[in-house]
């Protein structure tokens, strides 16, 4: 039910108070041909009923803190308490952008350690926190990539980037909203890039290579530092996609591999509450010669005066690509993580994570009813495969996901990487307990047991929400994002009608 439907007319949530100024005619306020010549539609209702149709929502919400959330290639990871007790501290949460920079040098101490923090980590040499998400993050690295090759004179020559089969969409996506031309290299066998194909691949066009390491397979690229040489070998940059980085931490560095450019998700590896557009971070790693290229400002410690500043891009740089400085609460979140955790305890998320997805990985595949296209351990994630299913009764992976809900259960990202038929792919994440890994170990048995067995149960599956299967093809193509009240009233009316009739 909509909020529309609830209610009646004349019932009130709140009431303005008695004017104490003196009252103007409508007419100086607002001019004639400004204002609305009908009756404004909104749900009448009183308090009471807002608050339960709100709370009735945040009921239906799934959410880290109500259960386990298995989404690949999310990091989907519960995020510590303490992060958000210290980023609703007042000097932190009670600040503005345009304050001086000598009334918030707390805040650019924070964002300047946070940087340092970064670049170790990443084996960068300096770090951006400027993007406002991943996305953003990615552009940005694009950027960098074309004004490297601008400085180089090589700009026009150099048109093309290229990409894994098993890539994020957005890599391609951020490619080409950069101006470049997206080749694409396939996977070998074992699930990593082929770098035979790489070697055929690449040449004076190519600008660069965009990868994840470990993949969005969830497989370490053992061959990465033959693909840094080869990318480098044709003058191209390599672009680290740290989408995965919660597989690394304090373990391996993208900056070891011979990438040039990182990309860190804040919101992800970090542990920020994420998802429904934000908020994100996608801070940006540099090594030494792509530093002049960085956009501005970015936060200095001034060694004479004793003080924290902003400062200016310089003039190779890609120039300002946000309004304000990053997404400041995200940055608090990120350095409490690390500072609470320390260099040992970043190692261990890395372990605990590769530890929890090869355990559920290993008593799926012991089971036998699932396909695993690669036979390798994987790292923080994995991908296995419901294409056993659809051979046999024609479920797709979609179905069996949708059945995972009336278990309890988020579902896994579905039909993602592309590579893999019918894929269904997991990360557990390191702050899951043996036992919900268990848990939901069975219920992915039980599920496709009912493939076999009971296969209609599963296509009609969700049983247990408020609304089951939905025409998914007619919601993208002919969505319905709007409620006209007119049509709620006309409803509402109607019904009292029938009841006095």
């Amino acid at each position: 039910m909509t909020i529309f439907e609830r209610g009646a007319p004349g019932r009130r949530a709140y009431r303005l108070p008695v004017l104490d100024v003196p009252a103007k005619p409508l007419d100086e306020l607002v001019p004639p041909r400004a204002r609305r010549q009908g009756p404004l539609l909104l749900p009448e209702l009183s308090e009471l009923e807002v608050i339960r149709h709100y709370t009735d929502l945040s009921h239906r919400n799934w959410a880290v803190d109500v259960g386990f959330y298995p989404l690949g290639s999310c990091t989907m990871k519960y995020n510590p308490r303490i992060n958000e007790a210290v980023a609703a501290l007042p000097g932190f949460s009670r600040i503005h952008p345009y304050q001086p920079e000598e009334t918030v040098q707390g805040a650019l101490e924070l964002m300047y350690r946070l940087q340092q923090y970064l670049a170790e980590i990443t084996g960068m040499h300096a770090i951006t926190l400027a993007p406002a998400a991943g996305a953003h993050g990615e552009f940005l690295g694009l950027l960098l990539v074309q004004a490297y090759h601008r400085h180089r004179g090589e700009e026009k020559s150099r048109r093309q980037i290229i990409v894994p089969d098993s890539a994020h969409g957005t890599n391609p996506a951020s490619a080409a909203l950069a101006g470049y031309e997206v080749v694409v290299v396939p996977s070998n066998k074992e699930g990593g890039v082929d770098v035979e194909e790489l070697r055929r691949l690449v040449g004076p066009a190519t600008a660069g290579l965009m990868l994840t390491n470990p993949n969005t397979l969830g497989l370490f690229e053992k061959e990465i530092t033959e693909i840094a040489s080869i990318v480098h070998g044709a003058g191209g940059l390599l672009y680290y996609d740290g989408a995965n980085m919660n597989a690394i931490l304090g373990v391996c560095r993208p900056g070891d591999m011979g990438f040039d450019i990182v990309h860190l998700n804040l919101h992800k590896t970090f542990s920020t509450p994420h998802g429904g557009g934000g908020p994100g971070a996608g801070a940006i790693g540099v090594t030494e010669r792509l530093i002049p290229f960085l956009p501005g400002p970015r936060v200095e410690y001034d060694a004479t005066s004793g003080k924290y500043r902003l400062q200016p891009a310089g003039p190779l740089s890609v120039g300002r690509i946000k309004e304000f400085y990053g997404h400041f609460g995200v940055m608090v979140r990120a350095y409490t993580y690390i500072r609470m955790l320390g260099p040992t305890g970043l190692r261990q998320v890395a372990e605990a994570a590769v530890l929890n997805a090869n355990y559920l990985q290993a008593r799926l595949r012991a089971s036998g009813l699932y396909v695993f296209p690669y036979s390798r351990r994987c790292m923080h994630e994995f991908v296995c495969s419901a294409r056993r299913q659809r051979e046999e009764s024609g479920l797709r992976a979609t179905d069996l996901a949708k059945r995972l809900i009336d278990y309890g259960y988020h579902p896994p990202t579905v039909a993602f990487p592309l590579v893999v038929e019918e894929a269904l792919m997991c990360e557990p994440t390191e702050t899951e307990a043996k036992e919900t890994l268990d848990g939901f170990a069975e219920a992915l048995i039980a599920v496709a047991r009912e493939a076999k067995e009971n296969p209609d149960v599963i296509r009609e599956a969700p049983h247990t929400t408020p609304v089951s299967r939905l025409d998914e093809v007619r919601a993208n193509r002919n969505p319905v994002l709007n409620w006209r009240m007119r049509q709620a009233v006309v409803q509402k009316e109607k019904g009292r009608e029938e009841e006095r009739g």
